[in-house]
């Protein structure tokens, strides 16, 4: 075999580096029968869907925080599949204000007194809306620190993207509980 069929042949056998916390960068990588790969080297934004009020939006991912798997992809900030990462909580927020009429962050909610115009048909609606609304201590406390934890569901390193949802309930709890643990 020639000297340089065995290096390709080495080369095509490598181990890519896994996605890291960062600036964007993607690359395409030819599979099997021509498809093509949207390798996520270095990623820092992806879509986040809150499942309990159906709400999914673009935001940044701050901080990897927990990985069942192994300790050090938290370390060197790694985003793999099942990673749980924080993400800012603005998108969310604002959302919540636009269809609840209610500030989520009590720091702002201080200052924010004035009431935006509204028809009488639109303060019927709101009124509808907020008897169905409720919200988790744990979340409210996570929209006051500006950080919500979420979990990774997507292969960023195969698709490219970063997708994912709000943790919520039982989950969030055992996840704080997780956390909490780590940092003591």
């Amino acid at each position: 075999m020639p000297i340089h069929q065995k290096k390709r042949k080495f080369e095509m056998g490598r181990v890519p580096t896994l996605t890291k916390l960062g600036a964007k960068k993607i690359t395409l990588v030819r599979g099997r029968g021509g498809n093509l790969k949207h390798r996520g080297w270095r990623l820092d934004h992806g879509s986040f869907s809150w499942a309990s009020e159906a709400c999914t939006r673009r935001t940044r991912v701050i901080d990897t925080v927990y990985n069942a798997t192994n300790n050090e992809l938290v370390r060197t900030k790694t985003l793999v599949k099942g990673s749980i990462v924080y993400v800012d909580a603005t998108p969310f927020r604002q959302w919540y204000f636009q269809r609840y009429n209610v500030e989520l962050n009590k720091k702002k909610a201080a200052d924010h007194k004035e009431e935006r115009k509204m028809s009488s048909h639109f303060k019927g609606v709101l009124a509808a809306r907020n008897k169905e609304q409720k919200l988790d201590s744990h979340l409210l406390d996570q929209f006051n620190g500006g950080k919500l934890l979420a979990c990774i569901k997507s292969r960023p390193g195969q698709s490219g993207r970063l997708d994912g949802y709000i943790l919520e309930g039982k989950e969030l709890d055992f996840y704080l509980k997780k956390t909490e643990k780590k940092k003591k």
